[in-house]
């Protein structure tokens, strides 16, 4: 499900927004920078600075995550549902993993997410014809234009 395409797309755009819903309902999104591929059936992201996405993930675990290439405008859905490490042999080996990427921040928690579904993302200009070459070149030369 989540294969070595999807984890080197991951490694490289870092940025990723998790959707959870609260317990009155409300929706709640979220931009993590440590969304990485774990394995084939799981996501991990580190909780550095994520109360409200903590708090919604212990009373419903039911999690959405995107990531987009905002060049290419291409990318991943991910849906699933997510576990909170908080020590243990998995916790120690995963915050090893993000320490030894130069995560320098403190991590309070480490949240696994078992994916059901992936889904791949991918912007309506396609449906009109244009290429990824034409996409990003368009969206670059907006970013240069910043």
């Amino acid at each position: 499900m989540i294969t070595s395409e999807i984890k080197a797309f991951l490694d490289l755009h870092k940025l990723g927004y998790v959707a959870t819903v609260s317990e009155d309902g409300m929706p709640n999104l979220s931009p993590k920078g440590t969304i990485i591929g774990w394995d084939e059936n799981t996501l991990a992201f580190a909780d550095i600075r994520s109360p409200d996405t903590m708090k919604n993930l212990q009373s419903n675990p039911n999690v959405e995550i995107n990531s987009i290439d905002p060049l290419s405008r291409k990318g991943y859905l991910f849906s699933g549902k997510a576990r909170i490490l908080n020590d243990g042999s998995q916790f120690d080996e995963i915050m090893s993993f993000y320490r030894d990427k130069g995560i320098k921040s403190p991590i309070g928690s480490i949240v696994l997410v078992d994916v059901s579904k992936v889904s791949e993302v991918t912007s309506p200009l396609y449906d009109m014809g244009l290429s990824e070459d034409d996409i990003r070149a368009k969206w670059k030369k907006h970013f240069e234009n910043l």
